[in-house]
């Protein structure tokens, strides 16, 4: 749809231009900036539900505070494609998550409306007191104003800042985006308390309560409000938040701008930690997304008229699949299996799993931390848990890893999915540092499947150990290769020669290159071309000594280890 088909959007550059327009006119805004939302994400793929949700409240936000002056901080940012077309990127939109392009998520070096960066879960709280704290501390009146989903507040480190930030003496807003829903349905006695308290059931009653009081004697009109107020400091969390030492005020409408704007116009002018809880619901104004929030998370091109269609052709197999397929079939074999996932259900390939041995399957909620030390306890009694984690996300419990795992030596397999460059997802989701971070870990191997029926195989070897093992594994399809279904396993710690040089063995033109995971492939093109010894190590720790004293003293190491060479370096060779 093309731009003129949104007059009313065409006309703002940047915040100060929306906070031009009269209050009747906001609403307008927002259906235009949800159509152009639509429109554009589909052309490009990304984030759909989660911005489709947060139309309203960023049209609110940025008409009631200063901004860039005033601070938001978004979180997880996945939310904030309304954020970015607001603050002056609309024509931009067809760039996003591309070479070059916008980001995914907010991001500093791209505008100054991007207060913080923010792509991994629950850090907004934090950050946004940080930034409060300065204001005071530099003697600068502005807000700072941290804007969190429900499925966030799972994390440990969300609480660890309101914890913080209640008896901290600023002036922050934290703004509970309270849809529900975050990538996998959010788990929890927590979100299983707010959920139900904040259904609106409970607070609808105690409203019913005051009215029925304001019926009766309605010259009672302040003893009914008083009496209203006690019934839903009763029922809804506001004794959560307020034990922190936040004054909570909500829940309220976050698609309903007459709500939304004088509530926010009034939070603003209040001193101290202010919490408010804002209702939304994902996909919103998208009839497909709201009924499959999931499967618009993150969707590929489509037409909005249609949907999302399932591909004709079948789809090559891939390595999350192939985990999800080898996680079913060993816990089949051993009882002794439990699979966990920080709130990654989908992603991981854990669906099956759940629906097959719900007894042995943990979605922990967003708390990567807790995770890990969960699989140590775990494996204190003899059961075999393996962890289904992001490698980007296995980052965030480092200290976990080494302390509660390895420096304890307990048999907790890693599924490291997502390892190595992921594309549109950006740095702060490559799984760039496994390799580096963990194999200085004591006791920690690391396993490097080439293909998929490596992977399955590797995971089998992994699984037979008696110490922690991480097997790290590409996003997407692998060559194709067929998958054995046995539960076979490879030697622990030993590579294989794949390919041999021809050159004599006194040659100093005998070169050999160690490829670890998928660039086994394009390594064994280059040896043929260069006629090369090719070894897939598959281990990235321990190395195969016994297969590296075979080699010539040249070696090209073409892996994530080093900086691979590039193709000219090796055709010069």
């Amino acid at each position: 749809m093309p731009l003129s088909a949104h007059p009313l959007l065409s006309s703002i550059s940047s915040p100060a231009d929306l906070r031009l327009l009269s209050r009747d006119q906001l609403q307008t805004l927002a259906d235009e900036l949800r159509a152009y939302l639509l429109t554009s994400v589909s052309k490009t793929g990304g984030h759909l539900s989660s911005n489709l949700g947060t139309v309203e409240l960023t049209v609110a936000l940025h008409y009631v505070f200063n901004t860039p002056e005033d601070r938001l901080v978004w979180d997880v940012g996945h939310q904030t494609y309304p954020h970015k077309i607001l603050t002056g990127r609309r024509d931009r939109m067809d760039s996003l998550r591309q070479l070059g392009g916008l980001s995914g998520f907010p991001q500093r070096t791209e505008s100054e409306f991007d207060s913080f960066g923010t792509a991994h879960s629950s850090t907004s709280i934090s950050a946004a007191l940080g930034m409060a704290l300065a204001a005071k501390i530099k003697g600068e009146e502005r807000h700072s104003v941290a804007i969190i989903g429900d499925g966030a507040m799972t994390a440990g480190m969300a609480f660890e800042a309101l914890n913080n930030a209640g008896v901290a003496d600023c002036n922050l807003l934290v703004i509970l985006n309270d849809n529900d829903m975050s990538i996998s349905p959010p788990v929890g006695a927590l979100n299983r308390y707010l959920a139900q308290l904040m259904s609106g059931q409970f607070y609808a009653a105690a409203k019913n309560a005051g009215k029925q009081v304001l019926k009766v004697a309605p010259p009672l009109f302040e003893l009914a409000k008083r009496f209203e107020e006690h019934a839903k400091g009763m029922v809804v969390p506001a004794t959560l938040f307020e034990k922190f030492g936040f004054n909570y005020v909500g829940p309220i409408d976050g698609h309903d701008l007459e709500s939304l704007i004088p509530t926010l116009e009034n939070v603003k002018h209040l001193k101290g930690p202010q919490f408010l809880h804002v209702v939304t619901k994902k996909g919103n104004g998208y009839k497909l997304a709201e009924a499959d929030p999931v499967a618009y998370h993150g969707p590929s091109k489509f037409d909005p008229s249609i949907g999302i269609q399932k591909a004709t052709t079948p789809a090559k197999t891939t390595f999350t699949q192939v985990f999800g397929q080898w996680l079913c079939d060993m816990a089949a074999k051993d009882e002794r299996l439990v699979g966990i996932t920080p709130a990654m259900r989908e992603g991981s390939g854990l669906v099956e799993f759940e629906q097959r041995f719900p007894n042995r399957y943990f979605d922990v909620g967003i708390a990567e931390q807790h995770a890990v030390t969960f699989a140590a306890g775990l494996a204190c009694e003899g059961m075999k848990p393996v962890v289904a984690i992001y490698s980007t996300f296995l980052q965030r419990a480092y200290d976990q890893l080494i302390h509660d795992v390895a420096l304890q030596n307990l048999p907790v397999v890693f599924a490291l999915d997502r390892a190595g460059l992921v594309g549109a997802d950006g740095a702060t989701h490559a799984g760039a540092y496994d390799i580096a971070f963990l194999r200085c870990i004591p006791n920690m191997s690391i396993a490097c499947p080439a293909d998929e029926n490596e992977c399955r195989q590797l995971l089998t070897s992994a699984y037979e150990q008696n110490h922690p093992v991480a097997v790290r594994y590409p996003r997407g399809a692998g060559a194709g290769v067929a998958v054995d279904p046995s539960l076979q396993a490879l030697p622990f710690g030993k590579a294989e020669i794949r390919r041999q040089s021809s050159a004599p063995a006194t040659s100093h033109q005998k070169i050999a290159i160690l490829a670890f995971g998928t660039l086994l492939q394009p390594a064994l093109t280059v040896g043929e071309k260069l006629d090369c010894t090719v070894v897939n190590m598959r281990w990235a720790k321990p190395l195969d000594p016994l297969c590296c004293n075979k080699l010539p003293t040249r070696m090209i190491c073409w892996s994530p280890l080093k900086k691979a060479a590039s193709w000219a370096a090796l055709a010069a060779l």
